[in-house]
């Protein structure tokens, strides 16, 4: 089967899944998907467990192999995604809570990650699953960031206090760009190749903070050409070329893509209205993004949903995989605890900060493109497993029951 055909399959199934999602099953738009496609996911499954050759099974598997998730995620809708969120947040309101966002993106992920991966290693070891520390620490990062694209999809869907929804979306749009250097250090640990201080802090420094200046140069360069025009059609194509350029250039200068892109939309959408983009421009530009969030929120929580047509699990991994939930939202909360509380004396958080936060941090396609990414160690099926049980908790439980959350700890 052709690409052409597969993504024309992916975008009926999107289309289909989301109309009877509105007509029927009422639920939020991309957790809708999220649960019909694993729904369709299960049913196939089951029939074929119960009645062999019912659905051709390996067929329908090898059609999603094609999807090469890691790369269509990490390497193709993450940076769309992330400029799109970021074109739209309030630098103004984002400035004000800079340090809490800088604390809970670096400390909070840090820490999170060694209770998760001290956690799963004792866990493991008492289930009787072989996972080393190292791989467990690795477990940690790649688990640990919120994922920006199911946070800010929530968000649109659940109508969060705007100090709460403010640092929300500051900590998902930077904490992954941590959360992979993190993950891609304790991988070169675990795997032998050793690592020192200079090491860490050089990688950091060049990815991190390299990424942050990319963004900045190539979003003012983008911001600048735009302001030397007034035509709709030629900024929205600007700002297309800036998303896939900046991309591609921090691939090849090994600095954080996600980052990069972040920081270019963060740019053109504070500095843009001001004095470069006309009303029409910006009802065009803004409109554009918006819907392009949209479409590949919608695909993307739909091949989440699909994927576990792949991923066949060991039955072995079941008490992992129930023990890592629990596990995942004991180290948010004392990773959002630590920040806020220390911070609450320099100044005011709204009421229920903490268990918002922690019941916010939800985890999507860029924990389980990270999992998919692994070597191919004796640990890659227990992390993978553990993984997509931590996703699909937080999106759908989580997700589905935050606006109870704020409810009761606003009332």
């Amino acid at each position: 089967m052709s690409q052409f055909e597969l993504v024309a399959i992916l975008l009926v199934l999107t289309a289909t899944f989301s109309w009877v999602n509105f007509r029927l099953a009422f639920l939020p738009h991309t957790i809708g998907l999220l649960v019909m496609g694993l729904g369709a996911s299960l049913v196939v499954i089951g029939a074929e467990a119960a009645t062999p050759g019912l659905f051709d099974y390996e067929g329908l598997a090898a059609l999603l192999r094609q999807v090469d998730f890691q790369q269509t995620v990490l390497e193709g809708m993450l940076a769309f995604l992330l400029f799109a969120g970021a074109l739209h947040v309030d630098v103004v309101s984002l400035r004000s809570r800079a340090l809490t966002i800088g604390t809970m993106a670096t400390l909070g992920v840090v820490v999170s990650t060694a209770i998760i991966g001290c956690g799963v290693w004792a866990a493991a070891d008492l289930l009787g699953v072989a996972i080393s520390l190292p791989w467990a620490l690795v477990f940690g990062a790649l688990i640990s960031p919120t994922d920006p694209v199911a946070v800010l999809a929530t968000l649109k869907e659940v109508k969060v206090p705007e100090d709460l929804k403010i640092v929300m979306t500051g900590e998902t749009l930077f904490n992954d760009g941590v959360g992979v250097v993190l993950f891609a250090v304790l991988v070169h640990a675990a795997t032998g190749d050793g690592f020192g201080a200079f090491q860490v802090g050089k990688m950091f420094v060049v990815e991190a903070l390299g990424g942050a200046a990319l963004g900045a140069v190539t979003g003012y360069v983008a911001y600048r050409g735009m302001r030397a025009i007034d035509d709709y059609s030629i900024e929205v194509l600007i700002s297309l070329a800036l998303v896939v350029g900046t991309y591609a250039i921090a691939s090849r200068l090994v600095v954080s893509g996600p980052l990069a892109v972040v920081v270019a939309g963060l740019l053109v959408g504070s500095r843009g209205p001001h004095d470069a983009l006309s009303n029409e421009t910006q009802r065009y530009l803004f409109g554009f993004w918006t819907l392009i969030g949209e479409m590949l929120n919608s695909v993307l929580f739909l091949l989440i949903g699909l994927e576990v047509l792949v991923l066949r699990f060991e039955p072995a991994f079941g008490w992992l995989m129930a023990l890592a939930v629990p596990l995942v939202l004991v180290a948010r909360l004392v990773a959002v605890s630590g920040p806020v509380l220390l911070l609450g004396m320099l100044r005011k958080f709204a009421r229920g900060t903490i268990p918002v936060l922690t019941w916010g941090g939800l985890r999507g396609g860029i924990s389980v493109a990270l999992a998919l990414s692994l070597p191919e160690v004796a640990e890659k099926s227990a992390l993978l497993a553990a993984t997509y049980a931590v996703v699909l908790f937080t999106l759908i439980v989580q997700g589905l029951s935050l606006r109870a959350v704020i409810k009761g700890v606003l009332r």
